[in-house]
């Protein structure tokens, strides 16, 4: 059974980013264990001096949870034309393992604008040595004009559009 973590580079309830996570893992074929990571505020700022054989708990948490995942679905907004605080944060703290080497990633920027954030994001990933797969990476502009009032997707081509990265990372994460 292939097993994915998801993570939204948002901390608020209710978030665009989170509910497009909600919905990935609703269509999902049910042999694949799909689990969306709920602690990001949890991890403490980047500090190297901390980042030794004993780095924080929630640090050793994630890297375990990463570690054990076949691949990684990242849905973040953009923040000040840039990539949240808390998930360039989570990220730093990857930068002297290995757990993201070589690992699946699907990419979603879900925002008013996005493209700064995507673009950084794609930058920090392969910096990581991270296997974005190139066919699951998607910037939905406008996000918040094609979610409905309970924060549902409500535009056709949007829906379409994630059903494709999921289908293209899903494919990726089947092969050798």
């Amino acid at each position: 059974m292939k097993n994915i973590l998801a993570i939204s580079g948002s901390l608020r309830q209710g978030s665009s980013n989170h509910a497009i996570l909600q919905y990935l893992g609703s269509i999902v074929p049910a042999d694949i264990e799909y689990a969306i990571y709920n602690d990001l505020a949890l991890i403490p700022a980047f500090d190297p001096g901390l980042d030794t054989d004993s780095p924080p708990a929630p640090v050793v948490a994630l890297r375990k949870l990463l570690t054990e995942a076949d691949g990684l679905i990242i849905c973040t907004p953009e923040y000040a034309f840039g990539v949240p605080g808390g998930l360039k944060n989570m990220l730093d703290w990857m930068v002297s393992s290995s757990t993201l080497v070589d690992k699946p990633i699907a990419l979603i920027t879900a925002s008013l604008g996005g493209e700064y954030a995507h673009a950084s994001l794609l930058l920090t990933l392969g910096a990581l040595s991270a296997n974005v797969i190139a066919d699951a990476t998607l910037l939905i502009q406008f996000i918040r004009s094609k979610m409905d009032n309970d924060g549902n997707v409500k535009d056709e081509e949007t829906l379409k559009d994630l059903k494709d990265v999921l289908d293209a990372f899903l494919k990726a994460l089947s092969q050798p």
